[in-house]
């Protein structure tokens, strides 16, 4: 059965490249503009089979938003894809580099790319998404224009990907999140990861209490992000991503951390994304 999802983003963007790594080529998306819209159509849209949104990135960090989005509404996390992230230059059909006069782009793929780019004399123009700049040459024939997207867009919108992997950095891998309305997601087979949001007193050593009774159930703490709490005078909860061997293993912790935490949220319990 042909998979329906919610993205951020325009067709071609890395959004459904994650999409389509996590659930297959044919996999139906719907494109969305925020981050929010993509959470309501997770809780609401009946068709749909989730979302997934980008949650950080290893050069430019965490997605706080995001985190808050997950905890504040009704969804669950049932997967993570890491991708890769490719920049590459694309340009119409017979356009040749001494014919570029200007490069579209999302303004972080441009900042990507200065490495490539300042060894050329051309107009830099910021654009909303990196596949909606190669969908506007494309469908403007235009000869005298560039776009920095990714292979994806190159394919659906018939553009030569004049320059591959212009982006300075190679090591740029963005973390996303598959979602799923909480009340149909089913337990995950061979699940090995958990996500956990948890808030303690705000005394001193209460989070070495919460650190400690992690390592001593021989769990690895993968990720810990501080995050504000919304109204509140300065206070923070935290994120965890924690790996495990058994979710026996895991739920066994969960019930030792009650005692020392205030609040605890489990998002998700899901299979480790691997790194291609």
């Amino acid at each position: 059965m042909k998979r329906k999802v919610s993205i951020q983003g325009f067709e071609g963007c890395f959004h459904q490249v994650a999409a389509r790594q996590y659930y297959g080529k044919d996999t139906e998306v719907t494109c969305c503009s925020t981050f929010k819209e993509v959470i309501k159509n997770t809780v609401h849209d009946k068709q749909s089979h989730g979302g997934i949104m980008a949650i950080e990135n290893s050069i430019a960090g965490s997605i706080l938003p995001n985190y808050n989005l997950i905890l504040k509404n009704q969804v669950k996390i049932v997967g993570e894809v890491y991708l890769d992230i490719k920049q590459h230059l694309l340009v119409n059909p017979g356009v040749k580099l001494e014919d570029i006069r200007e490069v579209h782009s999302h303004h972080m793929a441009i900042q990507q790319c200065f490495g490539f780019l300042d060894k050329f004399n051309w107009k830099l123009v910021e654009t909303e998404d990196t596949a909606l700049s190669a969908k506007n040459i494309h469908q403007h024939k235009n000869k005298h224009a560039a776009a920095i997207a990714g292979k994806l867009a190159a394919e659906l919108f018939n553009l030569h990907i004049i320059a591959p992997n212009i982006h300075t950095l190679k090591n740029n891998y963005t973390r996303f999140l598959v979602l799923t309305h909480k009340d149909i997601a089913n337990d995950i087979s061979g699940a090995d990861k958990a996500s956990v949001n948890f808030v303690t007193n705000h005394q001193k050593g209460s989070l070495a209490k919460v650190l400690g009774k992690i390592a001593d159930a021989d769990i690895n703490l993968s990720k810990l992000q501080s995050m504000p709490i919304p109204g509140s005078n300065f206070k923070y909860s935290f994120h965890a991503d924690m790996e495990f061997d058994s979710t026996g293993q895991f739920n066994a912790l969960i019930d030792n951390l009650k005692s020392c935490t205030e609040e605890l949220t489990v998002l998700g319990v899901y299979k480790n994304g691997k790194l291609n």
